[in-house]
Order: C-alpha cells, then sequence, then structure tokens
C-alpha cells in the first residue's frame, strides 16, 4: 500500500509524526505536499513548514507547489500511484481532479464534530461560541468545503480554561490517534460513511484582527471566552489613549453592579476589574504597544498612573 500526505501547520505534523512512527507492516509512506516556504520572523527570512521540517527530517520526498491546479502539480502526484492520500491542514485547494487519483480517495482529519465548524477556523470558532465539546472527524473528501461523509469521530470537551492554542494541541493529538487507528481499517475500505446533515451545519470562517475588539456591552462570560478563542492570534483587544492594549488572560466574574459597561471598577493584585453587561472581567495578562505582554501586577508596577478606576473604555467599532 502507498500513502501520499498534505498538510502544513503543526497541527498536520502531528497527524505526520504520528503516521510515520505508526505505519503498518506493508504501507509505504512515498510523498508528502505542503505550502511553499514563507517569510518569517524580523527578517522575513523563507522558513519551511512544519509538515516539511518533519518529512525531511525522515527522508520522505516533499513536494511544495504553489497550487494543484496546473498539470504539472497533478503529475508528480499521480506518478506517485498512491492507493490513499491523507490530508491534514492543508490549505490548498484539491480540485476534482486530484481527489481522483488515488485509488481509494483522499481522506481528511477535520479539527471539529462535522458537520459543525466546517471552514478554516474550526478550533476558534467553537470556543467562541461556548460549546460544551468538540473533536476531530476523519472524512472521504469531495469537491465541497468539509462537506464529504464522515468516516469516524473522537470527541472530547471545551475546558473552562481552554485557549484556542491548548485547544488545538489536545485535537491535534486526539486527530493523530484517529488518524493511525482507523488506518488498517481505512486501506481494506472496511469504514462505513455516514452522510453528513446540511442541515446541522455552522460554518467557521477565517479570524480577523477586527472582530477581536472586546465589546464591553457584551456579558463577561462572552468576553473572556474571546480572550480565549483569540489566543495565541490574534489576541483579544481594548483601545485606550488611541493605543491598542492586547489582553491575553482573563477571567469572568460574577459580580453585579450599576455601571456603564467599559468602566473601570476596581484595581486589586491580579487585575483590573472592569463593568460588563452582564458581570465583569478582570484582565490578568496585558500587553502595551511595543512591550512584551505581562500580568496586569507587573503592568501597574512598571505603570501605575496608566489605568485608574472610574475610567471608562469606549468601543471604537
Amino acid at each position: 500500500m502507498r500513502l501520499i500526505f498534505a498538510g502544513t501547520p503543526e497541527f498536520a505534523a502531528v497527524c505526520l509524526d504520528q503516521l510515520i512512527n505508526h505505519l503498518p507492516e506493508n504501507v509505504e509512506l512515498v510523498g508528502v505536499w505542503t505550502q511553499p516556504d514563507r517569510p518569517a520572523g524580523r527578517g522575513r527570512k523563507l522558513k519551511p513548514s512544519p509538515v516539511k521540517m518533519r518529512a525531511q527530517a525522515a527522508g520522505i520526498p516533499v513536494h511544495d507547489p504553489v497550487t494543484l491546479r496546473d498539470a504539472s502539480a497533478q503529475a508528480e502526484i499521480e506518478a506517485c500511484q498512491a492507493d490513499l492520500m491523507i490530508v491534514v491542514a492543508y490549505g490548498l485547494i484539491l480540485p476534482q481532479s486530484v481527489l481522483d487519483l488515488p485509488r481509494l480517495g483522499c481522506v481528511n482529519v477535520h479539527a471539529s464534530l462535522l458537520p459543525a465548524w466546517r471552514g478554516a477556523a474550526p478550533i476558534q470558532r467553537a470556543l467562541l461560541a461556548g460549546d460544551p465539546e468538540t473533536g476531530v472527524t476523519l472524512m472521504q473528501m469531495e469537491a465541497g468545503l468539509d462537506t464529504g461523509p464522515m468516516l469516524a469521530k473522537r470527541s472530547c470537551p471545551i475546558r473552562p480554561t481552554d485557549t484556542s492554542q491548548s485547544l488545538h494541541d489536545t485535537l491535534a493529538t486526539l486527530g493523530a490517534q484517529l488518524l493511525t487507528d482507523s488506518l488498517p481499517a481505512l486501506l481494506s475500505a472496511a469504514l462505513i460513511a455516514e452522510a453528513q446533515a446540511d442541515s446541522q451545519a455552522t460554518y467557521a470562517s477565517k479570524l480577523t484582527k477586527e472582530e477581536a475588539q472586546l465589546d464591553w456591552r457584551l456579558p463577561a462570560a462572552v468576553l473572556d471566552r474571546s480572550v480565549r478563542g483569540y489566543n495565541p492570534w490574534p489576541v483579544a483587544w481594548f483601545e485606550d489613549q488611541q493605543q491598542v492594549i492586547r489582553v491575553w488572560q482573563s477571567q469572568a466574574l460574577d459580580l453585579e453592579h450599576n455601571a456603564t459597561p467599559g468602566t473601570l471598577l476596581d484595581i486589586d493584585k491580579e487585575g483590573l476589574i472592569l463593568a460588563c453587561a452582564e458581570g465583569c472581567l478582570k484582565l490578568l495578562r496585558l500587553q502595551l504597544p511595543g512591550t512584551r505582554q505581562m500580568s496586569a501586577a507587573d503592568l501597574l508596577n512598571g505603570h501605575p498612573e496608566r489605568f485608574q478606576v472610574g475610567q471608562v473604555f469606549g468601543v471604537t467599532s
């Protein structure tokens, strides 16, 4: 049996690691596809993707075309004579002509319990929506966006302290385990596919920096999910004195008040307590422009006059 793998970020690299280390007998991973190297860091030097680095370290041939729509890129895939293509957070569209090349087609590890959260940011959207659980789905790929029949699932709870990063790490491990546990049945075509209920589908759109602005007119519990859901990117923020202040950690408090949302009600040794539409949000880790993130206590020690009880933070958009 011949496999090929397509993926790009760390989430996919975790799956690739697991696959390399748990290949069944008589199964060979003959090629890896990933996105081209991208500029990164202050020097904007080209940096290979996590998947490319893992594949090269394992001695697996790597292909990084800009697109899979041209004939030369498709010819490289066809030349592998693959029985199955495994796709994990690749980031490029697979045209039908590519989906049809492997004998058993292409399967995808998607970071949600489909049909919930089809699309680009399923981990963050599940957390932002307040879902009690999420998980991973092994799906037979078709031309639609995450619409293919489901082959297997695994779920996990979303914890009250989860950030998008911690949930990402949990789901990457869960997805890698699901993939390798299902691989023998996949290769023998023993898994029974279940069609998705389109009426239950939700869409996980890409994140934007603008949507991460904290709106104090919302309940504190919703804002706390925003802080966790936008960590580590794009990071929740609010504006004060024409400066963007980023919020890396917070805590929702069930405190009653009659203050205008956005009012700084109190400052204690742990952080800033702001009035919300319902309850209060305590800001625990902050980042001023041009500085690193730090605890609110350290920030206040260095800038004791920066925040004053009674000041009101507005919403700019």
